[in-house]
């Protein structure tokens, strides 16, 4: 759910205005069967002035987010996590094949599957002929979702240069 000011989610100030709406409903239920009715307006005005006012303090409550919370937000901090994630990945491309299946394969195939258009499950032939122009018959198989080895994980995995050379050709789509 997506935050609001004060820590609140929007659920919870759809939970509140629903309860007024039924409020004022209420009321002018109730109203309708007085046998004088020109207080209908006024009670359901007073009704809806009292849910709005509820809204408002809801809103603008003074409890804060947690302090975990507070940080996320920091510039710094995103930058010091997507520094520590491109090193992850740096590592991941430098080490053995079965990291690069584990780790690599999926989020590459999944790029280039946003950056096409093109989804495995739809047409994997059209997916196959598209990683190949894109790519090339050397880079295609270190993206290409159905080439994970299950045995011989052991082997060295293609490196920096060809993590590198596969990006560069996903920024171009």
């Amino acid at each position: 759910m997506k935050k609001l000011s004060g820590g609140r989610e929007r659920s919870d100030v759809g939970r509140l205005m629903a309860v007024g709406l039924c409020l004022v409903i209420g009321v002018e239920l109730y109203a309708l069967f007085l046998p004088d009715r020109r207080f209908v307006l006024w009670g359901s005005g007073v009704v809806v002035a009292v849910v709005l006012l509820a809204v408002r303090w809801f809103l603008v409550d003074p409890i804060g987010p947690a302090p975990a919370e507070s940080n996320s937000d920091d510039p710094g901090e995103s930058l010091r996590r997507w520094m520590s994630q491109t090193e992850a990945l740096i590592r991941r491309s430098e080490s053995t094949r079965a990291d690069w299946d584990r780790h690599l394969r999926p989020r590459l195939a999944r790029e280039f599957q946003m950056a096409t258009g093109q989804r495995q499950a739809k047409d994997s032939a059209a997916l196959q002929a598209t990683g190949l122009m894109l790519f090339g018959a050397e880079l295609w198989q270190w993206v290409d979702p159905e080439n994970i080895v299950r045995t011989g994980g052991r082997e060295p995995g293609p490196g920096r240069a060809v993590l590198d050379e596969i990006l560069q050709r996903l920024e171009r789509v």
